[in-house]
């Protein structure tokens, strides 16, 4: 029989873990050229590079491919000339860095949800775990939500203090590419869309988490 303090840690680790594989997939699905392209069409990408639509394509596929694939050379060129200084390829490493670590929780935490899954064989203590790891993400979402609503700007600025080398990642939009491939608006807009798409996620899951089931 397991004791109280260990079932609760089991729920709130399966919780935890949850909750970063429904992040790690909704994050998933925006690394790609598809959705990148949109919003890049509608951020005024190709204005602000001055790329025809067929360089901007390229470029910025060659960007994902090192982002997601490696290496992460970040050494792209337009007409022989380097699309990123120095200084921006090397940002570029350490946002690689950062997704690299983040994946690798996501895999954590998937593993975790899987193992415990097939242990559990479907136990109310299993679903209710991952029920409510989804509707902690789910509320953590609406308050950063409403937050980004009323100080965007503030908040992206939080976000590279917290993972980012201080200085390293303040670029002029009027002659640097990083921001005029990937503008504030273009971040905008992914954020919101990200954010709706895990609540639809979180809220799947944690329906069928914590929906009430007959008794047998």
């Amino acid at each position: 029989m397991t004791s109280w303090p260990l079932r609760s840690l089991r729920s709130v680790l399966v919780g935890a873990a949850a909750a970063l594989a429904i992040t790690g997939l909704s994050v998933v699905l925006f690394l790609n050229p598809i959705w990148v392209g949109f919003e890049q069409g509608r951020s005024g990408a190709a204005t602000l590079t001055g790329y025809s639509p067929d360089q901007l394509k390229v470029v910025t596929g060659e960007v994902l491919g090192d982002l997601v694939f490696g290496p992460p050379d970040f050494d792209q060129a337009v007409n022989g000339v380097p699309v990123f200084d120095l200084r921006e390829r090397a940002h570029m490493v350490d946002v690689r860095g950062v997704f690299a670590g983040f994946g690798i929780l996501v895999a954590i935490g998937t593993a975790i949800v899987v193992a415990a899954g097939l242990a559990a064989r479907g136990a109310a203590w299993f679903r209710s775990a991952v029920g409510r790891g989804a509707l902690v993400l789910a509320g953590t979402i609406v308050v950063a939500g409403v937050v980004a609503a009323v100080a965007f700007d503030q908040a992206f600025e939080v976000f590279h203090q917290l993972f980012f080398p201080g200085g390293s990642y303040n670029f002029d939009p009027t002659s640097e590419r990083l921001v005029q491939l990937f503008p504030i608006p273009y971040w905008e807009e992914t954020s919101l869309v990200l954010g709706v798409v895990i609540l639809v996620f979180s809220g799947l899951v944690a329906r069928w988490g914590l929906r009430r089931r007959p008794a047998p």
